[in-house]
């Protein structure tokens, strides 16, 4: 967070640790897991997690990175995804075993730290905390985005234990339960409810006529509309979430994988417009199609940290993207219909797909890194 260390994650077991100002290279933690490390996360300025397809997080101290502070096992398949709520300060993690867990890091020991299963879905993908932590977003390989609203960490959602606040899709070309059938990625109910699907219109009107607001960790399921897309089904790969959390950044791809797109999603807050039928809480505003290079790797794209460019892998590049042709504020260019990103500027210096991209939180540094393992940095000249 205070911009010392840049960190790596590797697909051979590495971290590598980068003075971003400098270049220089700090350490290399050789053997941090036992297979790829996917993701990390800093805690504070000295602590940091680190989570991998062996199925385990790491928690690490900068000031003694010889060995870990611990290791937490509870997923069974790969995780893919951290998060920290720093109002309860608990850390929140996902995989692909459909899991998201909260670890209670105050009370860590040698063997791990106290945890729980919080929630459960099909094809998950990514889960993001909007910065102020009180919504969960969770994206999935079939298309779904789910919304957890008014988020309480500290009560576990078990199979039938939370309302359905607002349910539909943000586009009306079929119903959410079929959508992306025509696709090779299998497809099914994004939540373990029954095999139906848990949009009925009585789990709908019930939870929309309470009084009071809605109740903690509401659910929200939709299927974001994707340019192009109407008649297929869509894998949602990247989530980001904007740092004044005014939107949300998805990064798409069809079921074939023969285009992606970045497209950004408005929050629309408010009561429903109708009980049984109500406004669903995200709104297309900007997209632009991808480059359809690297077929099947996942490209992690980010948000400036004032929230008004988007850096977005692009080939063997990298490219600036904003909501107008001055990188205008969001709410300032908020269009009436969705409309193109705009292209501020394009920075190629890798020689295979760059796979994410990352900017400085406090000085105007971006990073990328590609698959055969070269990170780039890039400053403006002024």
């Amino acid at each position: 967070p205070c911009r010392s260390v840049l960190t790596v994650a590797c697909e051979q077991t590495e971290v590598l640790l980068f003075d971003p100002i400098s270049s220089k290279h700090i350490k290399t933690l050789s053997e941090a897991h036992e297979d790829c490390v996917n993701n990390i996360r800093f805690l504070d300025n000295r602590l940091f997690a680190t989570c991998s397809d062996d199925t385990t997080i790491a928690l690490w101290d900068l000031r003694k990175l010889n060995t870990k502070v611990c290791t937490l096992h509870g997923h069974t398949s790969w995780v893919k995804n951290i998060e920290y709520d720093t109002n309860t300060r608990l850390l929140v993690t996902s995989g692909f075993d459909g899991n998201v867990i909260i670890w209670d890091t105050n009370r860590c020991t040698e063997d791990g730290c106290p945890h729980k299963k919080f929630f459960h879905t099909r094809f998950l993908m990514r889960m993001r905390l909007t910065p102020d932590c009180s919504k969960m977003l969770i994206s999935t390989s079939s298309g779904y985005l789910l919304i957890l609203h008014d988020l309480d960490l500290n009560k576990s959602l078990e199979v039938g234990s939370y309302p359905i606040l607002r349910a539909r899709r943000t586009t009306s070309s079929s119903d959410i339960t079929s959508s992306g059938s025509s696709g090779p990625r299998a497809v099914g109910s994004p939540c373990h409810q029954n095999d139906s699907g848990p949009l009925s219109e009585k789990h709908m009107s019930r939870s929309s006529q309470r009084e009071g607001g809605s109740p903690r960790n509401s659910l929200e399921v939709l299927t974001p509309e994707v340019p192009g897309e109407r008649d297929r089904g869509n894998c949602i790969t990247s989530l980001q979430l904007h740092p004044k959390g005014w939107a949300t950044l998805l990064r798409c791809s069809s079921n074939t994988d023969d285009q992606e797109w970045t497209c950004v999603y408005e929050f629309q807050e408010g009561a429903p417009v109708r009980p049984v039928s109500p406004r669903c809480s995200l709104r297309l505003t900007h997209c632009i199609e991808e480059a359809n290079v690297g077929r099947g790797y996942i490209k992690e794209l980010c948000f400036s940290p004032d929230g008004r460019m988007i850096s977005s892998p692009h080939g063997f590049g990298i490219r600036l993207l904003g909501f107008d042709a001055h990188c205008s504020e969001l709410i300032d260019c908020l269009p009436k219909e969705a409309s193109p990103l705009k292209e501020i500027r394009s920075l190629y210096s890798h020689n295979d797909v760059v796979l994410t991209t990352k900017f400085s939180p406090t000085h105007c540094q971006i990073a990328s890194g590609c698959l055969s393992g070269r990170v780039s940095l890039y400053q403006p000249k002024f």
